[in-house]
């Protein structure tokens, strides 16, 4: 495991001496977030305070004048105080901003419901041209903000706070839209994103040992959704979960449903916040509150087949 703000702030070091047109703002958060390691290059680094809007505004404008500006700070204040900004100012001009949004979901745990952001998914999945990627561990989270430089266009990187896990290796196969297969069985899909990814590895090693193989794929790219790779589960296995940090409402598994429901229906299970606001307490005691762990999803995996059972009439009655 690794603190994601030093590692946040060293991949953003390593862009910054191989990329001179980037530019950091941030909202008065560069040390929480760990986007003001970026102060080594002064004349590249903006701090406009408490003011969000601010931010993408400026960012908007850097972006026009062919600079390619990271704005950081925690969700709630990107994606919440500045979402008609990112949606008027920046996405409507495809204007190439990168947003890093920290401290999602229930990450910034202690800090209760005002702090914990389990609606920006939603939010920036219904803007047109934007991309939304939620990494999964330290790998990924270096892939994909090298991958939004790379890139045109608005970007929207979420992340979580403390630490984050190692599952990937660096020289994985990482590609923005395409899903990441880490294990493959005919009985029932679980598709994760960003911390949910471990839990759903887990769950999978404990279907295993009762006998149920399942497949897990991580899902890091919410838009644009491996479309393919997600049916191809579908058509697999018959029965899909969905696990994430965040609002089912809009979120990764809506997403999915979206996709599933139009192409290869199935009978699907979301594992995530169900819509409501959160609370203080520890991390570990609020996913259990949430039903973010592993044991839940495996309970939903079970539901999924079940269903999956009675309606293609492959599981038997009691009585039968």
């Amino acid at each position: 495991m690794s603190i994601l703000r030093e590692e946040l702030g060293k991949t953003l070091l390593e862009l910054g001496r191989t990329h001179k047109n980037v530019v950091v703002i941030t909202g008065d958060l560069g040390k929480s977030t760990g986007v003001s390691a970026f102060e080594a290059f002064p004349e590249r680094y903006f701090n406009l305070g408490i003011s969000e809007q601010d931010m993408i505004g400026t960012a908007a404008g850097l972006a026009s004048a062919g600079k390619i500006p990271i704005v950081s700070t925690y969700a709630i204040f990107l994606a919440g105080r500045a979402w008609e900004q990112i949606r008027n100012s920046v996405a409507r001009d495809l204007l190439s901003v990168k947003m890093i949004a920290t401290h999602s979901g229930i990450s910034p745990s202690a800090d209760g419901s005002s702090h914990q952001c389990f609606e920006d998914i939603a939010l920036m999945r219904a803007i047109p041209g934007m991309t939304v990627v939620v990494p999964a561990d330290l790998s990924e989270m270096r892939h994909t903000v090298q991958a939004a430089i790379d890139m045109t266009g608005p970007f929207y990187v979420r992340l979580g706070r403390g630490e984050i896990a190692d599952i990937f290796e660096d020289e994985d196969d990482f590609e923005i839209g395409k899903g990441r297969q880490i294990s493959a069985g005919p009985d029932v899909g679980i598709i994760a994103s960003g911390p949910l990814v471990r839990e759903a590895i887990e769950a999978e090693v404990r279907l295993r040992k009762e006998g149920i193989n399942a497949s897990v794929l991580d899902l890091h790219t919410v838009k644009p959704a491996d479309s393919k790779t997600i049916i191809d589960v579908a058509r697999e296995t018959g029965g899909i979960v969905t696990a994430e940090d965040h609002n089912i409402l809009g979120g990764l598994g809506s997403a999915i449903a979206e996709l599933v429901s139009a192409q290869y229906p199935v009978p699907i299970e979301m594992v995530g916040i169900r819509d409501r606001f959160g609370e203080s307490g520890d991390l570990r005691e609020l996913m259990e509150i949430h039903k973010l762990t592993a044991p839940h999803i495996v309970e939903a995996a079970k539901s999924v087949m079940n269903r999956r059972g009675k309606t293609a009439g492959i599981v038997e009655s009691q009585d039968s």
